[in-house]
């Protein structure tokens, strides 16, 4: 039964002014994109509700597995985070109840019926949490989180009052959650991006507006430690030799312009260049390249480009696992295929490999049959060429 009280009679019923009430909502909005927001709305709501536990039931799994949550109560938890606890789903009475939909247990069975089942026994009364108040929250993606409001056996049962601010409450949960679950799936697919990119061996630095770095991928941190053609000054990139710092800097100024003027159909949107390096190795390549901004609102210290660097005598990060797989080479054969691909003739591959030039030439008739090549050439083109550095590298044993 859902509570029919006007908004502002629920308010004054639960003691809460409306400038609280706006907070809470912020607080709920606020942790889509950090839980520690989150886990202070929940304190904020056990306070409200004079509750001993409120819990956000993110995932039900099944037993042996414990289920994430967020919980607000009197035991040791850690500060902000996500806790697992245990929440056997068919030993549950809540399991088939329609979602968005606001109960007590007291309107689902008699207190008799409650005391007596297996639910209340393992998972309420050794936390002291008999009246419960609560709803399934259907999220827009299809998932459905689990929220909850208990109380010990002496204090009052919910209100209708109380009934009807868990209805409000629940429309900012739902709409919290699902930006939550965006942002973080759009987060986990920009760090794999991020990672495969570093696997290629490619540096990547962002800029910001004024720019500043406000990023760098580890490929970048190791060719700006190396201080072998670029550097950062005071925040900002710049070229060991002036020639080519003043080229890096047209660049960027360009990419920046292209930014303020925004950027029209067939305007080319990346630059090129050289970069030196003092101590003579094969130059840096450089591609400064705008980042396309959806954004509608101004702000401060918004990355707009990005500086792509390419070290052609680095080594891409491959997967040994996968280069097997896909070429059906035995570990021996691998190691031999990676070091050829990363730029060592059949001579310097068996001396790193500490294994005999007749052995390596072996492995190398073999891989080539494995492969369909008939060349060393053409075998590094393949090699450079195949998905292999699209999965993340993973230690193995010894091939000898």
């Amino acid at each position: 039964m859902q509570s029919c009280l006007p908004n502002a009679q629920v308010l004054a019923h639960m003691g809460l002014e409306l400038a609280e009430y706006e907070q809470l909502i912020g607080d709920l909005y606020d942790s889509a994109m950090n839980t520690r927001s989150l886990s202070d709305a929940l304190r904020k709501l056990r306070a409200l509700f004079k509750a001993n536990f409120v819990t956000l039931i993110l995932r039900v799994q099944d037993e042996p597995l414990l289920s994430p949550m967020v919980v607000a109560g009197d035991i040791e938890l850690g500060e902000g985070g996500i806790n697992h606890f245990a929440y056997y789903s068919k030993s549950t009475l809540f399991d088939s109840l329609p979602t968005d939909t606001v109960f007590t247990v007291d309107e689902l069975m008699s207190d008799a019926e409650w005391s007596r089942s297996a639910f209340y026994l393992l998972y309420c009364q050794p936390y002291d949490c008999y009246h419960m108040l609560g709803a399934d929250i259907r999220i827009p993606d299809g998932g459905t989180v689990r929220f909850r409001v208990n109380r010990p056996q002496g204090q009052p049962r919910f209100s209708e009052a109380e009934r009807a601010m868990c209805a409000m409450l629940l429309p900012h949960l739902r709409r919290a959650l699902h930006m939550h679950s965006l942002l973080g799936r759009s987060e986990s697919l920009g760090s794999l991006y991020s990672q495969t990119i570093s696997r290629l061996a490619v540096a990547t630095i962002v800029l910001d507006e004024n720019g500043s770095v406000v990023q760098l991928n580890p490929v970048a941190r190791e060719i700006i430690d190396s201080q072998d053609g670029l550097k950062v000054v005071g925040g900002r990139l710049e070229a060991t030799y002036p020639s080519d710092n003043r080229e890096l800097a047209r660049l960027v100024r360009n990419a920046f312009q292209r930014a303020r003027q925004g950027v029209a159909k067939g305007v080319q949107v990346a630059e090129a260049t050289s970069i030196s390096r003092p101590s003579g190795l094969v130059s840096l390549g450089v591609v400064v390249e705008l980042i396309p901004s959806q954004e509608l609102l101004e702000g401060k210290g918004k990355p707009t480009v990005v500086v792509y660097v390419r070290d052609a005598v680095s080594k891409s990060l491959v997967s040994t696992v996968l280069t097997s797989q896909l070429y059906n080479l035995t570990p021996a054969e691998t190691a031999l295929a990676l070091e050829l691909a990363n730029g060592l003739s059949l001579e310097e591959a068996s001396e790193t490999l500490n294994i005999r030039r007749n052995t390596a030439r072996a492995h190398l008739r073999s891989i080539f049959s494995k492969t369909g090549v008939r060349r060393q050439t053409e075998l590094v083109r393949i090699m450079l060429n195949s998905v292999v550095a699209l999965g993340a590298p993973q230690p193995t044993a010894s091939p000898l």
